[in-house]
């Protein structure tokens, strides 16, 4: 059992603009709709855990942030910039990062190089030795394939490679999955100092109740493409929010 603990209150001065800020989303799959008019606002510092069940939205709700899926409505802002019309990479110099469902490292290229891929858009052409610092795994294993990590190792490393761009919004897609629960307690450590240290906002989308209430300022709840529930993590009703992750 993963123990819970209140997170940080966000680094955000009370009444700070938003840092995301997403107003009447919509998105679909050729003519089939999957988010309803989803309004979203992370404030600078703040950790949000968009929860919900398989097929409820969270993952398209993380592709149509990123740009990979278009919106079919509404609009995106990243520190008051619209972004809505831009492709992936260009929201990415925008300040967002993305680290994908099952982490889509190149499992072919060395870990080194695989971080080296997330400094495009800075124009460094070094790893930074502070992303080193904070996953002191992928120092020891740069020269390694990053198909030959452990799960764990490849999800640092993809969260790495977001971090090399620099990003003020972080999205993470369903971190969790395929990790042990002893490395899922370290990664929420990691994603706590990640937020202190560099006051990035993050946004996470999570099945595993444990670890969003472990890291998370706000919990949201998606069902059925739309934002059914929402609290400040104090007055998380956890048996209540159980209930809409139950199958």
């Amino acid at each position: 059992m993963l123990q819970t603990v209140p997170s940080a209150a966000p680094v955000a001065a009370p009444g700070a603009a938003p840092i995301l800020s997403v107003t009447d989303l919509h998105a679909a799959y050729g003519q089939s709709e999957v988010l309803h008019g989803i309004d979203l606002t992370v404030a600078p510092g703040e950790i949000v855990a968009v929860m919900g069940r398989n097929g409820m939205g969270k993952s398209t709700l993380m592709r149509t942030l990123m740009g990979i899926l278009p919106a079919r409505g509404g609009t995106i802002r990243v520190d008051g910039q619209d972004v809505t019309a831009l492709k992936s990479h260009q929201r990415v110099a925008k300040g967002l990062a993305y680290v994908p469902q099952g982490r889509m490292i190149f499992s072919t290229m060395t870990v080194q190089e695989n971080i080296e891929t997330g400094l495009t858009v800075t124009g460094e052409s070094k790893v930074p030795g502070d992303l080193y610092t904070m996953f002191p795994v992928l120092l020891e294993m740069k020269g390694r394939r990053g198909g030959n990590l452990s799960g764990g190792q490849q999800q640092q490393l993809a969260i790495a490679r977001a971090l090399a761009s620099r990003p003020k919004v972080l999205l993470l897609d369903e971190p969790t999955e395929g990790i042990q629960p002893s490395i899922i307690r370290e990664m929420g450590r990691t994603l706590k100092k990640i937020r202190d240290e560099r006051g990035l906002s993050i946004v996470v989308s999570e099945q595993v109740l444990s670890f969003a209430l472990d890291i998370a300022d706000r919990v949201l709840v998606i069902e059925n493409g739309s934002i059914v529930h929402e609290d400040a993590r104090a007055d998380v009703d956890e048996a209540k929010v159980a209930r809409y992750l139950s199958v």
